[in-house]
């Protein structure tokens, strides 16, 4: 993890009110957190910059072995072509899979000067429901995300670019999309943490351009 100087920390404190930014992605074996089973799961933590823009940390993340009992619905391990069986995937239990997803992210949010992780995510609700079913099965203590706030960029998608599909926001934002690589908890939480920092770089660049007029009105 990087080391932050205590003026980027201090920028990305100020930025998102204590907040750290964190992309995450599941990919699981249905739709219903409390019965379906967790199958992987991919973190991205941001940074800031001297300028005000975000950019990528190093992505963090681990296959999951689906808990006791857990549905496996046959349409969704067809979507994401898992095979829960396979002992190549080296998948952890689900305790030992958010130790070490959250790890990494207490580790950030401690360097960034933030107080807890925001979750960002593609229909974000999908991954916070997983995300708090597991917590909740394996009794987790260190949570370090905010358990209901979070940052959707269906939403954000649909107001910057008219696009709430993930592939055609990130095309509309300029950016490249593999449908071949998609339903991959990496690919789709990096693809989906380049579109989040492009929204937000684009905000910082009207803010910058406002300014620069407001110094040309004043001059």
């Amino acid at each position: 993890m990087e080391i932050l100087s205590n003026s980027t920390a201090s920028r990305m404190a100020e930025r998102f009110r204590g907040f750290l930014p964190v992309v995450v992605d599941v990919e699981t074996g249905g739709f219903d957190a409390e019965h379906d089973a967790l199958l992987e799961i991919a973190a991205v933590p941001l940074t800031i910059g001297a300028d005000g823009f975000l950019c990528l940390q190093p992505t963090v993340s681990t296959h999951v072995e689906p808990f006791p009992g857990a549905n496996l619905d046959p349409r969704s391990l067809e979507i994401t072509g898992i095979d829960p069986t396979n002992p190549l995937r080296g998948a952890l239990a689900e305790r030992l899979a958010l130790d070490h997803i959250f790890h990494v992210v207490r580790e950030a949010v401690r360097e960034a000067g933030c107080q807890r992780a925001i979750l960002v995510g593609h229909n974000a609700a999908f991954d916070l429901g997983f995300l708090n079913q597991a917590v909740r099965r394996c009794g987790h203590k260190r949570n370090p995300f905010h358990p209901f706030s979070c940052f959707d960029t269906v939403s954000l998608g649909g107001l910057a670019y008219g696009q709430t599909v993930l592939s055609k926001a990130v095309l509309a934002a300029g950016l490249s999309f593999n449908s071949r690589e998609a339903h991959s908890a990496v690919y789709d939480a990096e693809r989906t943490a380049e579109l989040f920092c492009k929204i937000v770089n684009r905000w910082r660049q009207f803010e910058l351009l406002e300014q620069a007029q407001l110094g040309l009105d004043a001059a």
